[in-house]
C-alpha cells in the first residue's frame, strides 16, 4: 500500500512541510527587505532555505523547509523511476530512470548551501517531463496530452521572466509551474498504465490479421 501511494505521499508531505515553513518565515522579500512574515506574492520558495531570513532574522522555519525538501525529491525520483517502467523504448525507460534516481539527490541541494549546483534538478525535471510529453501525445489520454502542454509552458515562461529580470512575475509564476508539476506527476503516476504507451497497430494490419 505505502509502495503504492508512496509519489502521494511524499509530495503531500512535502506541500504540508513547506506550508509550515511559510508560517515560520520572520521576513523580508524582494519588494520589501523589511516586511514581515512569507509573502506568496513577493518570496522565492528559496528564501524559506536559508537558516537567516532577508530581514536579518533567524529564520525558524528553514528546518521545515528543508524536510519538505527531501520529501518533494524522493517523490519525484520515484514518480520518474515508475514512469521508466510504462514506457516502452528501453533507451528512454533507462534514461528516465537515470533522471529519478539523480533527482532524489539533486532536488534536495536545493534546499541546502550547494542550492545552484541543486538548480540541475531543474533541468532533469524538465528533460524528464518532455520526454513523457512526447509519449503521451502518441497515446489516447487528451487531458493529460493538455495538462503536460501547459506545465512544460509554465516552466518556460517562469525562465523567460526570471532571465530577464521580471522577478515580480517570476515569483507568482513560480508557484504556478510547481503546482502545475506536482499535479502532473500525480497525474501521470496514477492514472497511466504501460498499455496506455503501447503502440498502436495500424487499422489495415488489424484487419489482414482478422482475414487469416
Amino acid at each position: 500500500m505505502i509502495k503504492k501511494y508512496a509519489v502521494l505521499i511524499c509530495l503531500l508531505a512535502s506541500a504540508v512541510l513547506l506550508i509550515i515553513a511559510t508560517f515560520n518565515y520572520p521576513g523580508g522579500s524582494i519588494v520589501d527587505k523589511n516586511s514581515s512574515g512569507f509573502a506568496w506574492s513577493e518570496n522565492f520558495l528559496s528564501n524559506l532555505f536559508s537558516m537567516q531570513a532577508i530581514n536579518g532574522s533567524e529564520n525558524r522555519g528553514w528546518i521545515w523547509a528543508l524536510i519538505g525538501m527531501a520529501f518533494h525529491s524522493v517523490g519525484y525520483g520515484i514518480f520518474f523511476i515508475h514512469m521508466s517502467k510504462k514506457i516502452p523504448s528501453v533507451r528512454w525507460a533507462g534514461i528516465l530512470k537515470i533522471i529519478g534516481a539523480a533527482n532524489i539527490i539533486f532536488i534536495f541541494l536545493i534546499a541546502t548551501p550547494l542550492h545552484d549546483l541543486g538548480t540541475i534538478s531543474i533541468v532533469l525535471t524538465l528533460t524528464g517531463l518532455f520526454v513523457i510529453t512526447v509519449f503521451i501525445l502518441k497515446t489516447k489520454l487528451l487531458l493529460l496530452k493538455f495538462c503536460c502542454i501547459v506545465c512544460l509552458l509554465t516552466y518556460y515562461c517562469f525562465f523567460f521572466l526570471y532571465g530577464f529580470g521580471m522577478l515580480g512575475p517570476a515569483v507568482i509564476l513560480q508557484k504556478v509551474y510547481i503546482i502545475c508539476s506536482m499535479l502532473l506527476v500525480l497525474g501521470l503516476e496514477y492514472f497511466t498504465r504501460y498499455e496506455d504507451f503501447k503502440p498502436m497497430k495500424p487499422v489495415v494490419q488489424k484487419e489482414l490479421a482478422a482475414d487469416h
